[in-house]
């Protein structure tokens, strides 16, 4: 079915022509790696997963994230293979399948260069305009000959050839780390021939590839360039020259549009902190530099980099700062979200929180469960064949989700809580610096049950007779978990991180945390108290900090940590926590070589989990008249989204 947005003042829903191409609205969602890929092509899972948004509204879908044109240009699996025409077919199967909903369709061509893998795919040699090693990807790459170039520009043709030949719409080509932009880049570029030294010499490579493109593609297609407009530092391509170069691009006439992005990608930090805003980076931290940018080109401009929300969406448009505006992650967390603000829908868009979980779990959303899984689960909620009564026990995430799937379902729903707010352990998690926004998960749950009906008490313990009384049909236990301590020799002498977080407990003047997780409590409660003026020491038996989180929080902890002073001791095991006077001893085993030894403290807090509150699960078993479940960490200790995905895939079944 396609959908045709209404006429509205909305900049965001306005019409863009792009060369011969109409598009609906103005939101985009930009190329990523999915990894729903069946060995390199596109197959039900990933084009179940693009067309969601296209049945959602979006004006445009970007396929192919580093979508490889030559065979070394792989980085070991997870990409589309453009360089074999074996790929047309399944492309022009998913245009079908965009096209019939109304939306565009284009595909992001790229090579690698030094990011490729030597050691995957095709186990060929990773090749560079020079020499230079990236740290983050750490293939010694081979400097192209005048061979390498000729070949490679070829496969970028052939490939734009293909995806023309499969009915999509344009295709995009990308600079940033990858082969072009390292041609363009004096940081990587070192070459004495025609193809490195001047400006004009280093965007030799970048013109001849897209005038190969546009020769194999003819003028009606759609070509664009995924372009870095500052790699940001002292030694890489600067604001002045990649300005300099894009005129040049847009001068020869073979590109049509500016995909503008900002900075580096040559490891975890810079990809984090000045390239993919993660939790520690403001919202759309880039539009100054974007803006200038579009003030002195002439051809349309799209822009995507942390633009979570709707109202961002629209001063992006409304400010002049750029044509179109991707929210790719934003419609990871709700792939209906330009169809919800077409419909007058905005407060019901599920929100972006910017959790990053998308980048660890790819493509999966912290709390979104059904994205990704458009094929086993999808995103439809049908009503339910008989209308039953249940009952949710525990307001934390899990809880709400089973309670707001069942509503939908039409069932009538009563959801318990005994603290006096809904959220359970997001409260807590909310509390950590660079964590507030988390309160987005539970602020749309808590919208959606209004909205359904569901009958919410608050500071209520249920014990099995007000269960019983209820004469439910359907029972959930959601009751969540307490730290888990119990293990730990001294535990009493120990908070857990939700004592500090929440402020329960008043910190002391030096601190032991003991991360026992890898998760993000204990580095944000260390961060926390070291910002609090407390001297901390963090302990983990992991290799390194944070080892359970997306590679870009993970970084951003490491970076703050060494800011903020935090000593930090890994491959530690806590054995056992002693009082000796009024000071703390612990002690712990080296997990290499088995090995004790004891740090000195103040305060000890410790990170282990949850321990399952299931009492009220194992007290109503066997009782009969009712189905009864427990999710979440009722059932074990596990994280977020693990917990929603819980409450989604049984309820749909209930």
């Amino acid at each position: 079915m396609q959908m045709t947005a209404p006429r509205t003042a909305d900049p965001l829903l306005a019409p863009f022509r792009l060369k011969g191409l109409v598009l609906r609205n103005r939101i985009v969602s930009t190329s990523h790696a999915s990894m729903l890929d069946d060995g390199g092509v596109p197959g039900e899972r990933y084009a179940a997963y693009h067309e969601e948004k296209a049945r959602g509204g979006v004006g445009m879908t970007m396929i192919g994230g580093s979508a490889m044109v030559s065979r070394d240009s792989s980085w070991g699996g997870g990409q589309l293979n453009l360089a074999d025409d074996a790929v047309i077919p399944h492309l022009a199967a998913m245009a079908d399948r965009i096209h019939g909903h109304g939306a565009a369709i284009m595909c992001q061509i790229s090579h690698l260069g030094r990011r490729a893998t030597a050691l995957g795919g095709a186990w060929l040699p990773a090749i560079a305009p020079s020499r230079v090693r990236e740290t983050r990807t750490r293939s010694f790459p081979r400097e192209m000959d005048r061979d390498d170039i000729d070949r490679v520009i070829a496969d970028f043709a052939a490939a734009a050839r293909r995806c023309k030949d499969a009915g999509l719409d344009g295709i995009q080509t990308l600079t940033g780390g990858h082969l072009i932009g390292q041609f363009l880049s004096p940081r990587t570029n070192r070459r004495t021939d025609g193809f490195g030294g001047s400006v004009a010499n280093r965007a030799r490579f970048a013109l001849m590839a897209h005038e190969a493109i546009r020769r194999a593609v003819g003028d009606g297609f759609v070509v664009g360039i995924r372009y870095v407009v500052d790699e940001g530092g002292t030694d890489g391509l600067n604001a002045d020259e990649a300005l300099e170069i894009a005129l040049m691009l847009q001068s020869e006439g073979h590109i049509d549009l500016f995909d503008c992005i900002y900075g580096r990608m040559d490891s975890d930090l810079l990809l984090t902190e000045d390239n993919m805003p993660g939790m520690f980076q403001p919202q759309a931290p880039y539009l100054a530099q974007v803006k200038a940018f579009r003030q002195a080109v002439s051809l349309p401009v799209l822009h995507a980099g942390g633009i979570r929300d709707v109202a961002t969406a629209r001063h992006v448009l409304k400010g002049g700062i750029a044509d179109l505006v991707g929210m790719t992650r934003a419609q990871i967390a709700d792939p209906h979200l330009v169809a919800k603000i077409a419909a007058g829908q905005e407060d019901r868009i599920r929100p972006c929180v910017g959790a990053s979980y998308c980048l660890y779990r790819k493509a999966h959303c912290v709390h979104n469960p059904a994205t990704a899984r458009e094929t086993t689960l999808g995103h439809a909620i049908p009503p339910a064949p008989v209308a039953h009564r249940a009952v949710v026990v525990g307001g934390g995430p899990a809880g709400m989700e089973a309670a707001r799937v069942l509503a939908e379902r039409g069932h009538r729903v009563t959801l318990i809580e005994a603290a006096p707010r809904l959220g359970g352990q997001i409260l807590v998690a909310a509390q950590a610096p660079g964590r507030r926004d988390l309160r987005g998960i539970i602020d749309w749950r808590g919208a959606e049950l209004d909205r359904l009906g569901v009958e919410v008490r608050l500071n209520c313990w249920a014990e099995p007779a007000d269960i019983l009384a209820e004469s439910p049909d359907i029972v959930i236990v959601a009751t969540g978990g307490i730290p888990d301590l119990d293990w730990l020799e001294g535990a009493e002498h120990c908070h857990s991180t939700w004592d500090l977080l929440t402020g329960e407990v008043p910190p002391q003047a030096d601190v032991l945390v003991y991360d026992g997780t890898g998760r993000q409590a204990a580095p944000s409660c260390a961060l926390k108290l070291a910002g609090e003026g407390r001297a901390v020491t963090f302990v983990t038996p992991d290799a390194v900090p944070a080892v359970e989180m997306p590679y870009q929080d993970a970084t951003s902890f490491r970076k703050r940590f060494y800011g903020a002073g935090i000593a930090t001791l890994t491959d530690h095991a806590l054995i056992r926590v002693e009082r000796a006077g009024n000071r703390l001893h612990a002690t712990f085993r080296n997990e290499m070589t088995g090995a004790e030894r004891s740090l000195d403290t103040a305060q000890v807090v410790v990170e282990h989990g949850t321990l399952p509150l299931d009492d009220l699960f194992t007290a109503l078993r066997g009782q009969p008249g009712f189905t009864l479940h427990r999710i979440g960490d009722a059932t074990a200790s596990r994280d977020l989204h693990a917990s929603i995905l819980d409450a989604y895939r049984l309820c749909l079944g209930l």
